[in-house]
């Protein structure tokens, strides 16, 4: 039977640290979406349980409204900020020991602006960084190299467009000297690789266009991230479009293989575990049920069209009309939320639902495993932390000020986390 989770801690839980794993190195940097090896896994030796004026290290007001993630590098937090009309789009870094105000850069100020769904933002793609250097995306409003040190911005692109329709939400990947973006519209869609050193294009690959044929227009578009999995010595860029998912050369833009399941509006990435790619189509439509998404496993071992030979298994969710977040896989056991509030633990190796449980929110900020815990994040403000496992056991549970759509970057035993109105370090010194 379903449990809702309260705002109380079950009477065995310590109020203090968590701490598992001793041994565990850390992260010193969180990079990208969903961290800096793109899986939602953080590598620190503790976060508090109780989030309460003790451990909250600082907290300080983004101006605007974002929902991009924060990224961070040394001592630099960075994320991204708009005018709720999309007129002024900015990117700003803030000190990760005292969250002071480093930089506050005006990025863009777009003479037209494209509307969005009014859960979106423009500045909900979460930035991605490196040494010396950071990388902002507003979608088709621009892309910049913002140099860290100074605060300078070392190129602009304006020039790549795309029909969002429900605003901008792809994040970048670095993969050597590239950055690849995404650009899934109901017009074109296309992934690019820019240069990161001058903006310059490397190389461009359009969607095939075959299975987006029976798509209606406004379903076309997606707003996914790619991830990198290394098959037998060769890495592969896989990229989940609304109608299709495809590997390509992460170097060339080259297409390997393709998994074409024809769906509206992806907004998952795909995620990896053991060798096997696993995606959240978008949402689909029969006469069974009128909105449903699949969860797909793949072997990524194939070229060509590998759709009747490498699929392993697919589940099928009727209670959830689009998938929003990006599921966490560990050992095993992918844990998610579907838009229907269900929390579900699943077998990776069998799509079996192992256990769910019934939640009393949204969850649309990607879950983060740390140390034997998944955490989760509401657009409430709720903030669930459950033991891994085959049994469902809820660890500790927290209430924040606004609702939370930015999955946080959890390093350094601290967490670096976005609401809708602030920005917080929470942890210990």
């Amino acid at each position: 039977m379903s449990r809702k989770p309260t705002l109380l801690f079950s009477f065995f839980i310590v109020s203090f640290l968590l701490i598992s794993h001793p041994a565990c190195s850390q992260d010193k940097n969180w990079t990208h979406f969903r961290g800096s090896k793109l899986n939602g896994i953080a590598n620190t030796d503790s976060i508090p349980l109780r989030w309460n004026d003790s451990n909250i290290l600082w907290k300080k007001e983004i101006h605007g409204k974002g929902y991009s993630s924060p990224v961070v590098y040394d001592n630099q937090v960075w994320v991204t900020t708009a005018t709720p009309d999309g007129s002024e789009l900015f990117a700003v870094c803030s000190d990760f020991v005292t969250g002071k105000t480093i930089y506050d850069i005006k990025v863009f100020t777009p003479e037209n602006v494209f509307g969005k769904h009014s859960i979106n933002t423009y500045a909900s793609p979460t930035p991605c960084i490196e040494k010396d250097f950071v990388y902002v995306t507003f979608g088709s409003l621009g892309t910049a190299c913002i140099k860290t040190s100074d605060g300078s911005i070392v190129w602009k692109r304006t020039d790549l467009k795309c029909e969002h329709v429900q605003g901008p939400g792809s994040s970048p990947v670095l993969y050597k000297n590239l950055l690849i973006l995404h650009y899934d519209g109901t017009d074109v869609r296309f992934i690019i690789a820019l240069d990161k050193s001058t903006g310059k294009q490397v190389w461009r690959t359009d969607r095939p266009e075959n299975p987006y044929k029976p798509l209606p227009e406004i379903g076309r578009k997606a707003y996914l991230t790619p991830v990198i999995l290394n098959v037998k010595g060769r890495d592969l860029l896989i990229s989940n479009g609304s109608a299709v998912c495809c590997a390509y050369d992460p170097l060339t833009g080259e297409e390997v293989w393709r998994v074409v399941r024809g769906a509206e509006s992806t907004v998952p990435m795909p995620f990896t575990e053991n060798g096997i790619v696993y995606f959240y189509t978008g949402f689909m439509v029969d006469a069974e049920a009128p909105n449903f998404t699949e969860i797909l496993a793949v072997d990524p071992n194939g070229k060509g069209d590998i759709t009747s030979t490498n699929v392993l298994w697919r589940k099928r969710d009727n209670q959830s009309q689009t998938q929003m977040l990006t599921p966490v896989i560990k050992d095993g056991l992918i844990y998610t939320v579907n838009t229907r509030n269900m929390l579900m633990c699943i077998d990776a190796s069998t799509g079996e639902v192992i256990w769910s449980e019934h939640l009393r929110a949204n969850f649309n900020a990607s879950p983060v495993y740390l140390n034997g815990n998944v955490w989760f994040f509401s657009v409430k403000g709720d903030v669930l932390a459950i033991r891994s496992g085959r049994k469902y056991m809820t660890i500790a549970q927290n209430e924040m000020d606004s609702g939370i759509w930015a999955t946080p970057a959890i390093l350094r035993n601290s967490v670096i986390l976005r609401t809708e109105k602030f920005l917080y370090r929470i942890g210990r010194q």
